[in-house]
Parts: structure tokens; sequence; C-alpha cells
């Protein structure tokens, strides 16, 4: 009886380690080498490390989990317990995560500072109600029109097949008369090289993930916004952690956006830099360019607050009072 009990024990104690570990997945769209996939991974390394490998976060890159558009899905069912998300892709749910995106609200990193933490409550208000808690947030540098030919006016944008990637950006080919076309991070190299789209607006960062330069010949530097993107995780699968391991997250989260904020930044001029290297023409857009994409941005501006209605008008009273 006493050596059934000592056995007992001793299995026990072996099973315990095991037990005590708990395997997380983070799915995230875009590829390992870029920035924001760094920082997701240093967080992940930081909370390892914090909580003595009892919590690990495996990151899955370049959308091999789960495609983008299942991403919030996926964290919200708990299939996976955390992940990354472009926080305007959930626009159609609720203008509030679209605020980011709207032309010229907010063109800078101080501005788009400002606009995230007056974004932020609403944010999070929404999430929660959803089952799910953001971590942090970390923005992509200015978005830059990427095009195969001179673009000296509005007027030449049309016509152009172009890369849509949320309500924002679809909006704006129909005002320009460009063709919309949705087409995720992972998937715009093969669309660019396969003439699917000829033109899009994004950062410096996402046309060098994609070798934007085999493709087209221009980026103009507009500076229309700064996009965010944000990790949230299910709130079930935090709550079911420990103090210590729910305050390792915690920490580690607001460190990855400084972080994340700070490496956005510095890359900036690296990544236009990058593309002039390769051959491209980076150009800052002419004043009746410019003219013309900030009468659409005006009038992107107006459509966002008639949807986003009083929780909108309170948001951007936040912003501007800053």
């Amino acid at each position: 009886m006493k050596r059934r009990l000592l056995l007992a024990t001793a299995a026990t104690l072996l099973a315990l380690p095991a037990a005590a570990q708990t395997k997380w997945d983070m799915p995230t769209g875009y590829p390992a080498t870029n920035y924001h996939t760094e920082n997701i991974q240093a967080f992940a390394d930081d909370v390892k490390k914090a909580t003595d490998g009892k919590l690990t976060i495996t990151v899955h890159a370049n959308a091999s989990l789960f495609k983008v558009p299942e991403l919030k899905r996926a964290i919200q069912s708990g299939q996976a317990q955390i992940g990354e998300l472009l926080m305007s892709n959930l626009e159609n749910e609720s203008p509030i995560f679209g605020a980011d995106v709207v032309p010229f609200l907010a063109s800078s990193y101080a501005e788009s500072r400002k606009l995230y933490q007056a974004q932020k409550p609403f944010v999070q208000k929404k999430l929660e109600a959803q089952g799910m808690m953001l971590l942090f947030a970390v923005p992509w540098p200015p978005q830059g029109f990427y095009a195969k030919k001179d673009i000296n006016s509005v007027a030449d944008l049309k016509g152009l097949k172009f890369r849509a990637y949320n309500v924002g950006t679809t909006r704006l080919a129909e005002l320009a008369g460009m063709v919309p076309v949705t087409i995720q991070a992972a998937d715009l190299a093969q669309a660019l090289a396969t003439g699917v789209v000829n033109s899009f607006i994004s950062s410096g960062s996402t046309g060098y993930d994609s070798k934007v330069w085999e493709s087209l010949t221009h980026f103009y530097d507009t500076k229309a916004w700064l996009p965010k993107n944000m990790v949230v995780v299910n709130k079930e699968a935090f709550g079911k952690l420990d103090k210590a391991q729910q305050e390792a997250i915690l920490k580690a989260a607001a460190d990855a956006e400084v972080r994340g904020w700070k490496l956005c930044e510095e890359k900036t001029g690296w990544y236009v830099d990058q593309l002039k290297a390769k051959g491209m023409k980076t150009l800052e857009p002419s004043a009746e360019l410019m003219t013309g994409l900030k009468a659409f941005g005006d009038q992107l501006t107006k459509d966002w607050l008639a949807k986003a209605g009083a929780e909108g008008q309170q948001l951007i009273e936040a912003y501007r009072k800053q």
C-alpha cells in the first residue's frame, strides 16, 4: 500500500510542470520580417521570460494559421487565444474602428498618437462586449500612393485597378473613379504580379514587404493617414491565467506598444529609401494632387461622422481637445 502511494505521489509530481504550462497561438497576417511581427515576437519572448516558461505564445506569421478575414472570429471564439488585427478591418462592424483611416484626419505621428488616445476607450468598450481585450496597438508609417505612371492630379486616378483593404479605401476608390479590388497584405505581391491591381495606397513598409518595385514604378508620399494594428486577447483565455501571468502579459504589452511606435517612426524613412534604391521614383505629390485628395478626405470625414453618430462626434472632440 505504501509503495503504491509513493508511486502515485511521484507520478502526480512529475505531471505538475506539464499541467502548469499554458500554450497560446498568436496568428498575424504579416511576414515574419515585418517590424510588427518582430515586435510581436519580442512581446511573446518577454511573456515567456516573465512567466518562467509557464505561458508560451507561438506567433504564426503571414496568415499561415488563419486568413486575415478569419482572424477576428478565431480570437473571439477561442480558436486562437491572442492575435493581431488591422483595426480598420472591423470598420464594417462599427465606424469607431476606422477613425484612424479617415484621410488626413491624422497624418503625422504626433497627431496619430492623439487620435489613438481618443479612439482607445471606444475600441476597448466594443472589443470587451465581444469577449476580447485590447492589449496594445502600433501604427503603420504614413500612407503613400503607388502607381505605374505619373499621377499629377486626381483625374489621373480614374480607371486604375486599386487595391482596397477596408471600407475607407473602397470608398476612396469610388470617389476617385478607380476600380476597388479587395486584396489583403499577404496576397498583394501576387495581385500586383498578375495585374489584378495596378495601384494602391499604403505604407513604405507594405511596399517593401511586397517587393512593389517588381510591378510598379512610382511612390507618392501623400501621408494620407497612419492605420494601426491592434493585438487583442480572448477574455476567457486571459481570465484563466493566474494573476502573475496576467500582469506579465499587461507589462509586456505596454512595453511592446512603446517599442512598436518607436520602431515604426524610426523605419519610416528607411522604407522609402529602400524603394528608391530598388529603382522606384519616390516623389512628393503635386499641390494639385494633394488638393484633390484632401477634397476626397473632407467628403470621407463627413461620411464617417454621419455613420459614427454621437460616438464619432465624441471621439473627434476628444481628439481635437488634446
